[in-house]
């Protein structure tokens, strides 16, 4: 079994369309059995989308209709085109950029059966930028969640408070795996990484059986610029489950050594 997250910059990126081409290409060949993306966007002026792609499960509470250029819904028509058929649910959380509806998607090879929208943050205002959400999605009798938290420093919106409700929430399930961007430094300690560890959740990374560096940022990226160690190595992308599973690997993709570059994150995608 294959797992895989990527916070994807999505419309943000320069040369958009090429990458968008490139990582489709990658989960055409690879086909991870679940899929985690952050930074999920549609321009929020653009027109409705007309035909939605096949396997759309819409998340509950989500008010903000799919747009004609929706980051997932391409990704899902690609897909669709090369023949590899994903189920797959949107949640937008915020305007991002001034102009952007900012959310997650989780897309999955098994039906989607349910999905929760998941507020994490103190304020639900969508125009406010710190808001945040997780996008849950059973498959099987396994949850998953698309995640991108705060900061651990942040006074207005603390990562541990956010890290609470999430926890409580996805630690309530049978199986779960947290995917996404936790905006937490691995080898920080007494941070985001720490905490997570001692609410009892399992980094995969740590439990691979073969890895690598695991660092997804490697320069200075929005929401780490004024940070001192800015350019620094970051394993700040991650994914974790809610009990110890055999892990055969974890490894960085999208860094520009075996794949382009796709965003200013990396990605990790781990086999079970």
């Amino acid at each position: 079994m294959k797992l895989l997250t990527l916070n994807t910059h999505s419309l943000i990126e320069p040369d958009y369309e090429a990458k968008r081409d490139a990582f489709v290409d990658f989960i055409a060949e690879e086909q991870p059995d679940v899929f985690a993306l952050q930074e999920v966007n549609q321009t929020a002026s653009a027109p409705l989308l007309g035909d939605v792609p096949a396997g759309y499960y819409p998340c509950p509470g989500n008010m903000v209709l799919l747009k004609a250029d929706n980051h997932a819904a391409a990704v899902a028509r690609m897909l669709e085109e090369r023949g590899v058929h994903y189920h797959w649910s949107w949640l937008p959380a915020k305007i991002g950029y001034d102009r952007y509806d900012e959310g997650m998607a989780v897309f999955s090879r098994a039906p989607i059966t349910a999905a929760e929208n998941l507020l994490l943050s103190k304020s639900r205002d969508y125009k406010y930028w710190k808001t945040r959400r997780a996008l849950g999605i059973c498959a099987g009798d396994v949850w998953y969640y698309a995640v991108h938290l705060g900061w651990w420093k942040d006074e207005e919106e603390p990562f541990a408070a956010q890290w609470e409700k999430l926890s409580q929430a996805a630690g309530a399930k049978q199986t779960a795996f947290l995917l996404g961007d936790f905006n937490s430094e691995a080898n920080v300690r007494g941070e985001g990484y720490d905490l997570i560890l001692s609410s009892g959740w399992q980094d995969t990374y740590r439990l691979a059986q073969q890895r690598d560096e695991g660092y997804t940022v490697v320069q200075a990226i929005d929401g780490w610029r004024d940070a001192p160690d800015a350019a620094a190595k970051k394993r700040i992308d991650q994914i974790w489950c809610s009990k110890v599973l055999a892990v055969k690997s974890s490894r960085v993709v999208f860094n520009g050594l075996r794949e382009p570059q796709v965003s200013d994150h990396a990605g990790i995608l781990i086999e079970l």
